[in-house]
């Protein structure tokens, strides 16, 4: 790792920070980088015109006790990761090669979105409970890292 996957995982949690899901959910934030360059940027929310679960004062997920990792469909907010790759199809931009920073480890819808927008290298700093992911990110040869904060 290097001052810029440093620099790009900050952007990450900044990102993070504008999601419009329920207090008591992750927020997430992604931004697609190619050749040290932002091209993308997403966080999870509410798809546009549909009240997000900040307004509606609860999350769905919660309110029926569904456990993280599943049942993904069930959910208002549209992940960071597909909302950087929906970002970057809408406004016409290639992030083919790219690199995306997240900071969780995309879940296995994400990861399938992902791979076919061609992203070659995935830097998370937390992790999520989908096996499956992995399994996706490895076989389909997209480089998969952990980020470690360096030391103070």
């Amino acid at each position: 790792m290097d001052k810029w996957d440093h620099r790009f995982i900050e952007m990450a949690h900044l990102v993070s920070s504008w999601s419009s899901c329920h207090n008591d959910c992750r927020a997430v934030g992604a931004v697609v980088v190619k050749d040290k360059r932002v091209m993308t940027t997403g966080y999870n929310g509410a798809p546009a015109g549909i009240k997000t679960c900040k307004e509606k004062g609860y999350c769905i997920r919660r309110k029926l006790g569904i456990p993280s990792g599943t049942r993904a469909e069930i959910c208002y907010a549209v992940h960071a990761e597909q909302n950087a790759v929906v970002q970057a199809a809408k406004l016409g931009i290639s992030i083919d090669q790219g690199t995306l920073y997240c900071t969780h480890q995309p879940c296995s819808i994400c990861a399938k979105i992902i791979i076919n927008a061609g992203i070659r290298r995935i830097v998370y700093e937390q992790g999520y409970p989908d096996e499956f992911s992995l399994e996706l990110i490895n076989e389909a040869g997209v480089l998969l890292e952990k980020y470690e904060k360096p030391a103070q």
